[in-house]
């Protein structure tokens, strides 16, 4: 927490990100932050809201792998960065992405000038490879979220299932496609400036 309000009080906008694996955790210490700080120190604009729509996905034939990276709209994440490193706008408009209905919403999320400090967090934003590469330079501190595996992969079905999937396809979906990315987000860990544990 001490970290996060030290940037905050940095005088100039400054951008947090949280990176971890899927269901491991970045999005409930992103908005744990937040919330704490205050709506008038910081705001959370979240990775998830770059997702394709799922008509885009079903046209690219990748509905399948939907949270894969390349199911984000990367370059747009970077762009909204940078407009809110630029501060010029008196209000930045975010997407968010809304589980209920499985899709991104636009414009969901107010970032006035004055609001210090973004908190954005998603699985990719360490990658250095791609679209993706141009975020980490984005951001002014990067902190990667990490537990115990078991309990993140058991806390996925359970979203899965709370969110309409039946269990054995909520099963299925998370140690095929969940696992798959979670992969790839572990060798991003060492670009971190900090490592959170969250057992």
């Amino acid at each position: 927490m001490g970290r996060a309000r030290a940037l905050a009080r940095q005088g100039d906008r400054r951008i947090l990100g949280i990176a971890g694996a899927p269901g491991g955790g970045k999005s409930t210490l992103a908005a744990v932050l937040v919330g704490k700080l205050g709506p008038d120190t910081a705001r959370l604009v979240g990775m998830d809201g770059f997702h394709l729509a799922q008509a885009e996905l079903k046209r690219l034939g990748r509905a399948d792998r939907k949270g894969a990276p390349d199911t984000f709209d990367a370059s747009g994440f970077a762009a909204l960065l940078r407009r809110l490193r630029a501060r010029e706008d008196a209000v930045v408009y975010a997407p968010m992405f809304r589980r209920e209905i499985e899709e991104p919403v636009a414009c969901a999320v107010p970032v006035p000038r004055d609001v210090p400090l973004v908190v954005t967090e998603g699985n990719y934003l360490l990658v250095a490879d791609g679209e993706w590469a141009e975020v980490r330079a984005l951001l002014d501190e990067a902190w990667f979220v990490e537990g115990d595996d078991d309990r993140r992969r058991d806390w996925l079905i359970a979203r899965h299932i709370e969110f309409g999937k039946a269990p054995d396809f909520a099963r299925e979906w998370v140690m095929r496609s969940d696992e798959r990315n979670a992969e790839l987000v572990a060798t991003t860990r060492p670009r971190a400036d900090l490592v959170v544990r969250v057992d």
